[in-house]
């Protein structure tokens, strides 16, 4: 049976039920204005006796504006019929694997979702501070320059911001590939995206036997508008029900530039008063409140379940000080930039660190970590001081050489392709082998062999994985994991050379 046909069953039932009927009085498509539905409310859903579905956004004096799920528009005088139910999407361990629509419907026709346990409000109030707990827990995302400079926690907000096409949705697909394959459910909401991009994405996972960790929620750009104002909606509310089972959940808005330009294509059409740039007045207010619904909560009996949020935002021309981007900067728990002018000069991922903030990640390390991040920061401090110096032409000594060299060994480490994602283990060995200088130029080339042949042996030799975590929990800081590692240096290279195919 058709959706139209379904819908048009829905309305002849709910005119039963509540036997009240309105009529379509001006259409500014995708909004309606209806006339003769005195007790309709707010998200409330109405069927249209044309076959399609709606939700109530105001209440007028004389007419109720009706936000129409249909890419064609209703015609005048069309019948309407409340439902006398609010707007509500399926929830449950079904939808693990799925690839959903914005009211939690597969995408694909004639499939059903089975394993539905219940229903849930698309925008429920953000948990109040009583229900927060302090953010102490690491998320790694599998991309070293992050884990070590710019750390995350679980149950962080963290922008993810920068021009087009230099490497944001690969970064986050990175890390949500990373925490799929240490069990977090992962949600990513692609937010008015083509068709293709969000199938390319699908047998990406797939392929990576993923899938049954990760729901995707989609919109394509040539969907209602109301379809893709509520994706990201859609996405926390099932985030929220597998936080209330315990579990941890990554969620990734990609992006909420477009959703604010859809929202606002959707309030000027609603005659709301335009401000800044034509956006709402509000548009702060819808995005707060969403990202707010992230975070780290209690949920009973001493236990703690997070919802970490990783929302992207699109930048003009490397500018970061745009209306919607200043907003959500202000909203999150710090903000990752992706540079143009480091993209172009082939650095993967093309992150500027010294634009970059985290406010609450530092905090989740152990002293190992920080240690690390402290040499990290520091040195890149420097090289980057001795980078702009060396163009005036001065004389290169010792100390600047052997800075320089770092800074190129360094550049090698962080360099990661798409594919690639390093546990946090395998990313502090290899690093203090090149900080303590065992890496040197000779082997500069095999850097990243190491890297990658430590990563598979982590992941397939039960051995070598045990040493490793066993090193690094028995040290208390980095100058004594440095020693160590320094002193056991020579079993290390020769197990990795010894195993290389």
């Amino acid at each position: 049976m058709s959706l139209t046909n379904t819908y048009k069953e829905k309305y002849a039932a709910c005119l039963d039920k509540t036997k009240e009927t309105g009529f379509v009085e001006e259409v500014k498509h995708p909004v309606v204005y209806v006339n003769g539905l005195p007790n309709a409310r707010l998200s409330e859903l109405v069927y249209f006796e044309s076959g399609c579905m709606g939700v109530v956004t105001s209440l007028l004096d004389d007419y109720v504006e009706i936000m129409v799920f249909s890419s064609e528009a209703v015609s005048v005088g069309t019948q309407v019929s409340r439902s006398a139910e609010i707007l509500q999407i399926p929830v449950g361990e079904g939808l693990l694997g799925g690839v959903l629509n914005s009211l939690g419907e597969s995408l694909y026709e004639n499939k059903v979702i089975v394993g539905i346990e219940e229903h849930r409000n698309i925008d429920s109030v953000p948990p109040t501070i009583d229900m927060r707990q302090r953010i102490s827990v690491s998320m790694e995302t599998g991309v070293s320059m992050v884990d070590f400079l710019i750390p995350l926690g679980k149950g962080q907000r963290e922008l993810i911001i920068g021009d087009r096409n230099t490497g944001k949705t690969t970064f986050v697909l990175q890390t949500l590939m990373s925490q799929a394959k240490l069990g977090t459910i992962c949600i990513y909401a692609a937010i008015g995206k083509k068709k293709h991009s969000i199938k390319k994405i699908e047998e990406q996972l797939k392929n990576l036997g993923l899938r049954d960790r990760v729901i995707i929620v989609g919109s394509a750009s040539s969907d209602p508008i109301g379809y893709i104002y509520l994706t990201p909606y859609t996405a926390m509310t099932i985030a929220e029900y597998f936080r209330d089972k315990g579990k941890d959940v990554l969620v990734i808005l990609d992006d909420l530039s477009t959703h604010a330009k859809y929202y606002r294509e959707l309030s000027l059409i609603s005659k709301k008063f335009p401000g800044r740039d034509s956006y709402p007045g509000d548009v702060f207010y819808a995005h707060s409140r969403l990202l707010e619904r992230a975070g780290n909560f209690k949920i009973g009996n001493n236990k703690a379940a997070s919802i970490t949020c990783l929302p992207l935002a699109e930048a003009i021309e490397g500018d970061i000080t745009g209306y919607i981007q200043t907003n959500l900067m202000s909203i999150t728990d710090g903000h990752i930039f992706f540079d143009q002018a480091v993209y172009r000069e082939g650095k993967r991922p093309a992150i500027n660190y010294f634009l970059s903030v985290t406010r609450v990640g530092r905090q989740t390390q152990n002293k190992v970590r920080w240690g690390i991040n402290r040499e990290l920061s520091s040195f890149f401090y420097l090289h980057s001081k001795t980078e702009r110096f060396i163009h005036f032409g001065a004389e290169l000594n010792e100390g600047i050489k052997s800075t320089l060299e770092m800074g190129k060994r360094l550049n090698q480490f962080f360099d990661q392709t798409t594919e690639e994602i390093y546990s946090t283990d395998v990313q502090i060995v290899l690093f203090v082998l090149i900080w303590s200088g065992v890496l040197r130029e000779e082997t500069q080339g095999k850097i990243g062999f190491y890297k990658s042949q430590a990563q598979k042996l982590y992941d397939k030799d039960p051995v070598f994985k045990g040493k490793v975590k066993k090193l690094i929990d028995s040290c208390e800081d980095f100058n004594q994991l440095l020693g160590k590692i320094s002193a056991q240096h020579k079993e290390i290279i020769d197990y990795l050379e010894k195993v290389r195919p």
